[in-house]
C-alpha cells in the first residue's frame, strides 16, 4: 500500500538528476514506437477487467501490487531508453493535467455524497421504483455517476427488500443511474471530466449528448415499468417475505448541510472553465493554469468541509468507507502512466503503427466514421474502463478538442456516447457497476452472473444503440 502511495510522486521525479526537461509541447514521437510499448497499459485494463471477478480474493488484497507491476513495466524501460528527461516531462504533464484533477473531481463527489443519507423505508411499486431511477438518473450528471449510485442504491434495495424479484431492479439501476445518466455534464462520467480537462466546453456535452440520453432514458424507463408491473403483478398471489425494514423511522434526508458543497462542486468547475486570467505557472516542463489549480483547491476545501461537518453516524448508516477511492487512485495512477505510449502512438495518426485502426475510423475522403467511432469506444468501454478508452479515441480523432466541438462535433458525440452510454454493458464497464454489485449481493439480491448480466444487457440496451446509430452517427 504505502509502496503505490508514492508511485506518482517518484514516477514524476525520476531523472531529475538531468540539467533539463522536454520542452513544453516537445513530447514523445509515436511515429517512432512499436506496439509494444501498449502492452503495459493493456495488461492494466485486462487484470481490472479480469482479476476481480476470476481472482477476487487476490485482487482485493494485491490490486495495489498489481497497478504497480504494470506501471513499472512501462516506466523502467521508459527511462532507460527515452532518457530521464522525456520521461519526467511525459509523466509530469500526464499527471499535472490530467491524473491529479481527475482524482481531486472524483473524491470531492465521492466524499460529499457520501454524507447524504435517505432514511425511512419506501414501498417498492413499480411507480416508487421508476421514480427512484428517474430521480438517480438526473442526480447522475449532478454529482457523478458513482455519488448518484452511493446515494440511491441503499434505499431502493430497502424498499424492494420485500420483494421476491428484484434483480431487475438493479439491472435497470446500473443501466440508467450508474452509467446512462451520467452523460450530460463533465461532472457525471469520468470520460467526460477528461474531456473537460481537454478543453471541451463544460455545458458542450448537455447540448450534444441530451438528444442522446433523451431517446435512451424514453426508452429505458417505460421498460422497466412495464417490467416490473409484470413481476409485481405476479407477487399478488404468493405470500410476501417478512420486510426486513419495518416503518420505523419518517421518511427523510440526513446530511442536507452536503448539498450546498456540491453547488460548490459544480461552482469550482465552471469557475475553471470561465475565468481566464492569463496566468500560468511552469512545472516539470508543463503550464499549469491558476485557474485549474484554483479548482483542485477548492474541491480538496470542500471535502475536507463535508467531512468535518458530517455527523459520523450518517457516513456509518451509508456503509461508506475509503477503499472504494483508494482503489480508484492507485489503479488509474497506473492507467494515466501506461497510456502515454498509446496516446502517443495514436497522434501519429497513418504514420503511426495503429495506422491500421486509424483507417477503419476514417472513410475514403479522409472523414471519420462516426457509427465506427461510437461502436469501437463503447465495446472497449464495456469490458475495459470507460476513461481511458475516451482518452484513447479522443486522441484517435485528432485530440484538438476546439476542432472536435465544432467541425468534428457529431464525432466527440459519437466518442462521448459510446464511453458513457456502452459502460453499462457489463459489470466492469464503470466503477460504479461493481459497487452496486457488490453492495445488492451483499443485501442478498440474487445478482446475475457477468455473462447473466450480458444477457440482460444485449437485451435491452443493444436495441438502444443500434437505433442511436441510425438516428445520429450514420
Amino acid at each position: 500500500m504505502m509502496r503505490l502511495r508514492g508511485l506518482l510522486a517518484a514516477a514524476i521525479f525520476i531523472g531529475i538528476g538531468t540539467p533539463a526537461f522536454a520542452a513544453e509541447g516537445v513530447g514523445l514521437d509515436g511515429a517512432s514506437l512499436s506496439l509494444l510499448w501498449g502492452l503495459p497499459f493493456v495488461g492494466i485494463l485486462l487484470s481490472i477487467a479480469i482479476m476481480p471477478l476470476a481472482a477476487g480474493h487476490f485482487w482485493h488484497h494485491h490490486y495495489g501490487k498489481v497497478a504497480l507491476f504494470w506501471a513499472l513495466a512501462f516506466l523502467v524501460p521508459f527511462v532507460l531508453l527515452k532518457g530521464g528527461d522525456l520521461a519526467t516531462y511525459e509523466v509530469g504533464h500526464a499527471a499535472l493535467l490530467e491524473y491529479i484533477p481527475f482524482i481531486i473531481l472524483l473524491f470531492a463527489l465521492f466524499t460529499i455524497s457520501g454524507g447524504i443519507l435517505l432514511t425511512g423505508n419506501l414501498h417498492g411499486s413499480p411507480a416508487v421504483n421508476t421514480a427512484i431511477l428517474a430521480i438517480g438518473t438526473v442526480l447522475a450528471s449532478l454529482i457523478g455517476t458513482t455519488g448518484a449510485s452511493m446515494v440511491l442504491i441503499r434505499p431502493l434495495l430497502r424498499a424492494n427488500d420485500d420483494r421476491r424479484y428484484n434483480v431487475h431492479t438493479v439491472v435497470f439501476f446500473i443501466f440508467l443511474v450508474s452509467n446512462i445518466g451520467g452523460s450530460l455534464t463533465p461532472l457525471g462520467d469520468p470520460p467526460l471530466f477528461l474531456g473537460f480537462l481537454k478543453g471541451v466546453d463544460f455545458f458542450w456535452t448537455t447540448e450534444h449528448l441530451l438528444h442522446d440520453t433523451g431517446v435512451l432514458v424514453a426508452i429505458l424507463l417505460p421498460v422497466f415499468y412495464m417490467l416490473d408491473r409484470y413481476f409485481y403483478a405476479k407477487e399478488e398471489d404468493l405470500p410476501h417475505p417478512a420486510d426486513p425494514t419495518p416503518d420505523t423511522e419518517t421518511l427523510g434526508l440526513r446530511g442536507t448541510q452536503n448539498i450546498p458543497l456540491l453547488g460548490g462542486v459544480i461552482g469550482a468547475i465552471l469557475l475553471s472553465a470561465l475565468w481566464k486570467p492569463g496566468i500560468s505557472f511552469d512545472v516539470l516542463g508543463t503550464h499549469v493554469e491558476l485557474p485549474s489549480l484554483a479548482r483542485d483547491v477548492i474541491l480538496i476545501g470542500l471535502a475536507g468541509v463535508s467531512i468535518a461537518i458530517t455527523p459520523a453516524y450518517i457516513r456509518e448508516r451509508n456503509g461508506f468507507d475509503w477503499e472504494p477511492i483508494r482503489e480508484v487512485a492507485k489503479l488509474f495512477a497506473a492507467i494515466f502512466l501506461t497510456i502515454i505510449p498509446v496516446i502517443a502512438i495514436l497522434k501519429a495518426g497513418t504514420a503511426g503503427p495503429m495506422a491500421g485502426l486509424v483507417n477503419l475510423v476514417t472513410d475514403d475522403a479522409g472523414g471519420p466514421v462516426n457509427a465506427w467511432y461510437f461502436w469501437l469506444t463503447g465495446i472497449l468501454s464495456s469490458f475495459l474502463d470507460n476513461a481511458p478508452t475516451y482518452l484513447v479515441f479522443f486522441n484517435l480523432a485528432g485530440g484538438d478538442a476546439s476542432h472536435l466541438m465544432t467541425d468534428l462535433a457529431v464525432t466527440l458525440e459519437a466518442i462521448s456516447a459510446g464511453a458513457v452510454f456502452m459502460g453499462a454493458m457489463t459489470y466492469i464497464g464503470n466503477a460504479p457497476n461493481f459497487m452496486v454489485l457488490a453492495i445488492a449481493k451483499s443485501r442478498g439480491v440474487a445478482m446475475p452472473s457477468f455473462f447473466g448480466y450480458m444477457l440482460w444487457s444485449g437485451t435491452f440496451l443493444l436495441p438502444c444503440f443500434a437505433l442511436l446509430t441510425w438516428l445520429y452517427f450514420l
